[in-house]
């Protein structure tokens, strides 16, 4: 975390709603998951498996085995980050007695040597350390890093962040001084590695860090040798020859394109980035650069989901996007934010911050249900029940968010997001203040910028955003950068009413003033309804188009378009109507002029179907699938 989420409160209509909901509904809602209270739903036993690590660790033995996946862990350090961001932000002493609790338990689930983790001291414990392609230990401890951080500043409390950085210790002795050799099969402990260098300013955890970024890829064939070795397996691995899964093909400054697990990938990106960032490494930078590009020009969905494939929940290859069959993982979304934040932090650029806003409101948005207590694991682009969820090729694709799953890491990792979204929003160098997202809210300036920063706006929905100026004396000194949103063709800039003076530099608007409490900068964006069009080598999108409106991707569900969405095209000369809504916790909708065709009885005809005029009508997608089953489609034929 940076200073960034502690010093910005939020005020949002949107935004805001969801940091509420995350707080009011959403932690307590995955605790009692996490503690197996929630009835007709996937099991958790997450806290039950520290008690169990305990019990073992105490008396030797433990009256139950272990449940659930290898990384089950992580599920409960997730939760405790979104937590500790609520807690600073929502102060509740009850939710941090139940917190400090489960840390208390944590650290007595810990070994003398700082080990930690409960799958191999319960169900393993003469197997640690032997299978880093599968087991997730240096993964579970990533996660359990980032929330011993988030803790520490977000409480002052620093239990957790001792127990953890006795685990880091644990992984310095034995991969650095004890030179074992290998990588994390599952990428995610470099970025913690770096975020725990960040804040206790211990050089180890960065050279930590960079050792498994430099061993990627140098022994292509580690995990073959280690498993030939350890003649065991967690789910039959013996060795993966698909390399690129593991994003182990060749080393990490030689790769070009974004390939294998998706999320593994952009989390070994965003650890990547953040390491560059600190050290200066101009090829990790470039490699960092040429990795981000592949994705967002060749592999990313219009709504800012990445992983096309459900084997391996993968990257594939350039432009294969399909929409019906698409894995586009919440989790993989949520990392190419990370990633997209790390990059700003190597250099300042539109590019980042765009997808950002694009995966925030749309995929990472889709991926919760209104009421805080359902979730998608895979969003889809389009869905048809009956086949989605049921046919073999698309058992993966939910047409209902569920209520939990056996492999849970996308809701959890959903809470951390949005309950430090400030982190997102603003970053800050020397005297430029640098505003990412257009989020409500005050953002505290306490450097050599003396004051506050207030954003007023009805964003995502409304054209315009307000800057407001409150110095602690009677200026404000500085360069405020705002980004130019790439679906805006005319954004004016106004100050006090007048246009005001800036340059452009890389997608940002650069202001340079002394403000006082009297300025008014003003934005208006041009929000009109765009239509969006992908390269022809999409061939699931040839002859179809999508629409969006500001930074929202939108869709046509069965609920508002009499149940059937597979006979609506859309006509190349209509325009787009858009009506304030109260449904779907208010939004704004799309009417367009379209076509409606006929039924055909038969599987194929010589007939031609007989057209029809019809609006259709469309909702943004990150709210689809809230009103029971329904058929959904982004992508429309135009005709």
């Amino acid at each position: 975390m940076e200073d960034r989420m502690k010093n910005f409160t939020l005020d949002d209509s949107l935004l805001g709603r969801y940091e509420r909901l995350i707080k009011e509904v959403v932690i307590p809602y995955q605790e009692k998951v996490l503690k197996d209270e929630i009835p007709d739903t996937d099991k958790s036993h997450a806290i039950e498996n520290f008690r169990l690590a305990a019990q073992m660790l105490e008396n030797g033995v433990c009256e139950e085995e272990f449940y659930g996946m290898v990384f089950q862990d992580s599920d409960v350090a997730k939760w405790l980050e979104a937590a500790a961001y609520s807690l600073y932000h929502y102060p509740d002493k009850k939710l941090e007695k139940r917190c400090d609790e489960v840390i208390e338990l944590i650290g007595r689930a810990q070994h003398k040597d700082g080990y930690l983790n409960t799958y191999f001291t319960v169900k393993e414990p003469d197997k640690r350390w032997s299978n880093l392609e599968e087991a997730h230990e240096l993964y579970c401890a990533g996660h359990m890093i980032e929330a011993a951080v988030a803790y520490a500043e977000c409480t002052g409390k620093t239990k957790l962040l001792l127990i953890m950085c006795r685990m880091a210790d644990h992984i310095y002795k034995l991969f650095i001084e004890e030179e074992r050799k290998g990588y994390p099969g599952h990428p995610e402990i470099e970025l913690a590695l770096m975020r725990l260098y960040s804040y206790c300013k211990n050089e180890k955890y960065k050279k930590l860090a960079l050792y498994f970024i430099d061993a990627r890829g140098v022994d292509q064939d580690y995990f073959i040798k280690e498993a030939k070795k350890r003649k065991w397996s967690v789910w039959g691995g013996n060795g993966n020859s698909d390399k690129e899964y593991f994003q182990c093909q060749m080393p990490v400054r030689e790769q070009k394109k974004a390939v294998g697990h998706a999320v593994r990938a952009v989390y070994l990106y965003t650890g990547m980035a953040a390491v560059a960032a600190s050290t200066g490494d101009e090829k990790l930078k470039n490699a960092c650069k040429v990795l981000w590009d592949n994705i967002v020009q060749c592999r990313m969905y219009v709504t800012g989901a990445i992983g096309s494939a459900y084997e391996g929940e993968a990257f594939t290859k350039d432009y294969h996007l399909p929409n019906d069959t698409a894995y586009a993982e919440t989790c993989a979304s949520i990392g190419l934010i990370f990633f997209a934040k790390k990059m700003l932090s190597l250099e300042i650029d539109s590019k980042y911050s765009n997808v950002m806003e694009r995966a925030l409101y749309n995929c990472v948005l889709a991926g919760m249900q209104l009421d805080g207590k359902q979730f998608f694991y895979v969003n889809p682009l389009e869905v048809i029940p009956g086949i989605s969820g049921d046919a073999v090729s698309q058992r993966h694709v939910k047409p209902i968010r569920p209520k939990w799953f056996a492999c849970a890491c996308c809701p959890p990792n959903a809470a951390r997001l949005l309950s430090s979204i400030g982190n997102y929003a603003w970053s800050i160098q020397e005297n430029t203040v640098y505003s990412h997202l257009f989020i409500g809210g005050t953002l505290k300036l306490d450097d050599s910028i003396k004051g506050e920063l207030k954003l007023v706006t009805g964003y995502p929905y409304d054209d315009t955003v307000v800057y407001l100026f409150k110095p602690k004396q009677q200026i404000m000194k500085m360069t405020l950068a705002i980004r130019l949103p790439d679906w805006s063709f005319d954004t004016r800039i106004m100050l006090n009413g007048r246009k005001a003076d800036y340059q452009v530099k890389k997608g940002y608007a650069y202001i340079k003033g002394e403000f006082t409490k009297e300025d008014e900068l003003k934005l208006c964006f041009d929000m009109s309804v765009r239509r969006i069009y992908s390269s022809n080598r999409v061939s699931a999108n040839n002859g179809k188009v999508a629409f969006l409106k500001g930074p929202i991707i939108y869709c046509a569900e069965g609920a508002d378009n009499e149940e059937d969405i597979l006979s609506l095209s859309v006509k190349k000369s209509a325009n787009a109507v858009v009506l304030k809504s109260d449904k779907l916790g208010g939004i704004d909708e799309i009417v367009i002029e379209g076509l409606k065709s006929s039924t055909i009885d038969t599987l194929y005809s010589f007939e031609t179907m007989k057209l029809r005029s019809y609006d259709i009508k469309l909702i943004p997608y990150y709210v689809w699938g809230n009103r029971g089953t329904n058929q959904m489609r982004v992508w429309l034929p135009e005709l």
